[in-house]
């Protein structure tokens, strides 16, 4: 060996045989969590060795100078895992030489819970009654083994095989139950907030499952983030400073390969201080016409609205007349129509929106047209009142006018 070694430039390949071979060690184990140490493999190959011992193995071969970088546990653990998913049917094999002269037991152990180990099995009986279970002893092998069918969540765990060699000694092997598991939000996760407008704003999300989900954030409607993104991965996004723009539903979305995922709907309400906007600032109509003045409010909680005119609140009445309309929790659309406007009406008027964070209030100014606006005098008669005093000035001042008209007319 020292000899290949110098050489090791002309005997590559040779000198990598031959450290497979010092190197190898073989397991007859199906799906068994062993190799803790070196007297516990020795042991086991002594009691299970069968022409079957190659039905799984698992072979590391390591270069020197790379054995220090392998997480030999982690390869191990891998190794002995079994991962299935709700509903399907594995078999749990314990082969034993010699089988027959042992009391062989399959115990499933809860290390999570700390919770006393369950016996499956003694020997040949099957213990625990249940449809889904099943035990089965191969002479010609050797082997015990435990079927599970249906598998459930539940069935999740550590299983393990004694072999009682006599008081206060056994030999034991066991591997781990992996039940694959669609996505599921935690209860700790953030449900729905109301936040003021400028606070900072964190939203957390937690998933379970197996795989371990991955947990995603986007908007309704794909609106952006307040990172400008459309999609954010992480457990929590943190909004610095919300604003209105903000509110509305996220979706905390859990993915892991396993069924269609898990969603969670987190509605944010912003409040906000009133915003008043106006289509025109200034609007005009003439004498004894209707006209309609407009405010949007937006706000957070709903804002009480009111229309002032030279600071006297305005109400429904024979002059005026008040409507709103709420298209949201957060929009509100208000209207005054000033009724057969008289000389006294023209000037301006004020739309006054309040909630709990402020107060905001914006100037609309009527002024006097000679020819009607439409809408809204569209098609509309000026008021009686109006049309009464033209009746009186017809009557006085152009009676003679007609009246010549009629004896020329009638004389040609």
């Amino acid at each position: 060996m020292n000899t290949l070694t110098l050489h090791s430039g002309a005997f590559i390949e040779t000198i990598k045989i031959l450290h497979i071979i010092i190197t190898l060690p073989i397991s007859t184990a199906s799906n068994e969590r062993f190799f803790s140490s070196l007297k516990r493999l020795k042991s086991y190959i002594r009691t299970i060795m069968s022409n079957d011992r190659l039905s799984d193995l698992m072979v590391i071969a390591l270069e020197k100078e790379d054995a220090g970088k392998v997480n030999l546990n982690a390869a191990v653990d891998e190794f002995a895992q079994l991962k299935y998913s709700i509903g399907d049917t594995t078999e749990l094999k314990c082969t034993v030489l010699y089988a027959s002269d042992f009391n062989i037991l399959w115990i499933k152990v809860d290390k999570e819970r700390s919770t006393d180990p369950v016996t499956f099995s003694s020997g040949s009986t099957l213990i625990i009654k249940d449809s889904r279970l099943s035990l089965r002893y191969d002479m010609d092998s050797n082997s015990y083994s435990l079927q599970i069918s249906n598998i459930q969540e539940t069935d999740a765990g550590f299983y393990r095989c004694d072999v009682n060699l006599g008081t206060n000694n056994k030999l034991s092997a066991e591997t781990e139950l992996i039940v694959r598991r669609r996505p599921f939000i935690s209860d700790n996760s953030t449900r729905s907030l109301v936040v003021n407008e400028g606070q900072s704003v964190t939203l957390e999300c937690y998933a379970g499952g197996y795989p371990s989900p991955k947990v995603s954030w986007r908007r309704a409607n794909n609106a952006i983030l307040s990172k400008n993104i459309s999609i954010f991965r992480g457990n929590i996004l943190k909004i610095p400073s919300i604003t209105k723009e903000d509110r509305g539903t996220y979706f905390c979305v859990a993915e892991n390969g396993v069924g269609r995922g898990a969603r969670r709907h987190i509605a944010i309400e912003v409040e906000f201080a009133p915003v008043i906007t106006i289509p025109k600032r200034h609007l005009g109509q003439a004498l004894q016409y209707d006209m309609d003045l407009e405010c949007h409010v937006e706000a957070y909680p709903p804002p009480a609205i009111i229309w002032l005119n030279n600071g006297i609140q305005l109400s429904n009445n024979q002059h005026y007349k008040i409507s709103h309309f709420a298209t949201t929790d957060e929009i509100t659309d208000t209207t005054i129509r000033i009724i057969s406007i008289e000389n006294r009406q023209y000037g301006d008027y004020v739309c006054k929106a309040s909630n709990v964070l402020g107060t905001t209030e914006v100037t609309v100014t009527l002024y006097e047209t000679i020819i009607p606006v439409c809408p809204p005098a569209c098609g509309q008669l000026p008021s009686s009142s109006h049309l009464k005093n033209s009746t009186i000035n017809f009557t006085s001042s152009s009676f003679l006018i007609v009246l010549y008209l009629f004896f020329v007319y009638f004389n040609f």
